[in-house]
Order: structure tokens, then C-alpha cells, then sequence
């Protein structure tokens, strides 16, 4: 996939519009009764990037941004202020965060993820851009050194062991992570005057798949 690992302003991003998107198509019965399916396993989110800008110099830096990636071509990386940890708000990043997986004494490539849970619902979401140096493994209760006991691949989120974790022995991660976006337009219609008003340029951006 066509691709640039180089992150849109933080900064700017700091008080863009955005979230999780799902797609469920609901099909209401002639008893009032509704079915409900959905062709998505995965959410997808959606970021409005133009209402963080806040002077001419910050789109002058959007507007080359967005030349850089030939528009809607190249995807880059995208920090969602939300959501971009292992951990809540509240507490550290740590390596017990986030359980990966379970070692099967042959695996040695597990994918980063985040769990939502609530109640005795949840949902996994792959992590396919963990922020380079943030990045905490342990196998158990055994913190993991990089470049010792495992890579990161920090373009898909996968952690590769030097050794096969033990049989049930769960992988468990902490870390940062971007997401991967495009703009959702080959377009950008900013006016100065219009800019000095008040009214700021609508700048889509949206997450793509890589998997």
C-alpha cells in the first residue's frame, strides 16, 4: 500500500472532530421486529483535521502536508488525542496493559492489539502503528528486552520473540500508537479572508485499511 510512516502535526490534531465509525445495515420486519448484520468486523474512523487550525502559519503547514502525500495518494500516520494508549488517561503505560496473546511453545510473531471492554462485551483492535520507543513487552510476569528477547516492527505492530513463549504463558503489551490515515479529499479550499473570519477549511481524513 502506498504509504508515508510520518505523522500529521500533533499539534494540529490536538483539537481536530473525530472517532470511531461502524456501518450496520438494519432491515425492520413487517412485525415491527428488526434484523441487524453488519459488513464490517472492524470500526473505522473519521477525523476532521481543519477545525484545529488556528493561524495562517498552521494551514500553510496543512496545506504542504497535504501536497506531500499527493492528496488522497500517500496514507501517513495520525495521533488520535483520544485514543493513542494502551492504558487509560489515568495510569501509566505499562507492559501488563494489554494481553496479545498466549504463547504455544512454537509462535514467535504476535500483533499488538487493544481490547474495549464492557460488561462481558468486548472488541480487539489490531495496533498496525505503535509509536517507535514506547513499546513494553513481558511474557507473564517477565518484562521483554527489544533487541534481546524481541523485535517490533513499529510499519505493522508486530512483535517478533527471539524464543517461543511457553505453552498458555499469556504475551502481554503497553504502548502508544498512531493511526493509520489518508485524506478523505483531493481537495482543499482555504480562503484567508475567509480564515481571518473565523471560518476554517473542512480538511477530511480517514483511517485505511493495511490488512
Amino acid at each position: 500500500m502506498q504509504f508515508h510512516e510520518v505523522r500529521f502535526p500533533a499539534n494540529l490534531s490536538f483539537g481536530s472532530l473525530g472517532g470511531p465509525e461502524r456501518r450496520t445495515e438494519i432491515v425492520t420486519l413487517a412485525n415491527g421486529f428488526e434484523e441487524r448484520n453488519t459488513p464490517w468486523e472492524h470500526s473505522r474512523r473519521r477525523y476532521d483535521a481543519g477545525l484545529a487550525l488556528s493561524s495562517s502559519d498552521d494551514v500553510e503547514t496543512v496545506l504542504a502536508f497535504f501536497e506531500a502525500r499527493r492528496g488522497q495518494l500517500y496514507g501517513f500516520r495520525w495521533k488520535d488525542w483520544s485514543d493513542y494508549r494502551s492504558a487509560p488517561p489515568s495510569q501509566e503505560i505499562d507492559s501488563q496493559n494489554q494481553i496479545i496473546g498466549a504463547g504455544d511453545g512454537e509462535s514467535l510473531q504476535f500483533q499488538l492489539c487493544k481490547h474495549y471492554r464492557s460488561s462481558e462485551y468486548s472488541y480487539c483492535r489490531a495496533i498496525t502503528k505503535p509509536v517507535e520507543g514506547t513499546v513494553q513487552i513481558a511474557i507473564g510476569d517477565e518484562v521483554q528486552r527489544q533487541g534481546t528477547n524481541y523485535e517490533i516492527d513499529p510499519t505493522t505492530g508486530i512483535v517478533t520473540f527471539q524464543r517461543a513463549p511457553d505453552i498458555g504463558v499469556p504475551v502481554l503489551a503497553g504502548f502508544e500508537f498512531d493511526v493509520p490515515v489518508r485524506f478523505d479529499s483531493d481537495l482543499i479550499q482555504a480562503s484567508a479572508a475567509a480564515f481571518r473570519a473565523g471560518n476554517v477549511p473542512s480538511i477530511p481524513v480517514v483511517e485505511v485499511r493495511l490488512s
